[in-house]
């Protein structure tokens, strides 16, 4: 039986192996494991992790606490949900949906978010399954290298 739970540090080695794993699967550079597990020392505040397992990890959920939205409510945003290759289909991304919907409840708040590729029909299937409503009004940006430090540069500038 697939156990969730929040992590704590005792869990940072397996999750940095799952990181590793994901950044893989994504085929994107993947920096140093000691980097990686600074990374996860040093989490921005507000930042949470799921973790699935039984004796060892197999997947996570990297996820934060949104606020304002819709009706001035707050919510979950999920940024991140992996599974380990050889888990997959074995319940630990259900059950760790189900663990954070259950958890954005009991902290009182009233939808939990996410962003999926589009190209993928096998995830947006799997997100299906939860009767979540893709908004299509909505698109996802992102604002990062050259056009993230030339936003940043005119800053006070004004």
């Amino acid at each position: 039986m697939i156990k969730v739970s929040l992590s704590n540090p005792s869990d940072y080695l397996q999750l940095a192996a799952l990181f590793e794993e994901m950044q893989a699967h994504y085929e994107v550079l993947c920096p140093p494991r000691e980097e990686i597990l600074r990374g996860l020392r040093d989490m921005p505040d507000g930042t949470e992790i799921l973790v699935a397992g039984t004796d060892e990890l197999v997947g996570f959920a990297a996820f934060s606490s949104v606020y304002p939205g819709p009706g001035l409510q707050s919510g979950l945003f999920l940024k991140e949900l992996f599974v380990s290759k050889a888990y997959r289909s074995s319940g630990a991304g259900t059950s760790l949906m189900q663990a954070l919907a259950k958890l954005a409840l009991e902290r009182g708040y009233k939808r939990v978010d996410w962003t999926a590729d589009r190209n993928n029909p096998k995830v947006l299937a799997f997100y299906d399954g939860f009767n979540a409503s893709p908004i299509p009004d909505k698109l996802f940006y992102r604002m990062d290298g050259e056009a993230l430090a030339a936003a940043a540069a005119k800053a006070g500038n004004s």
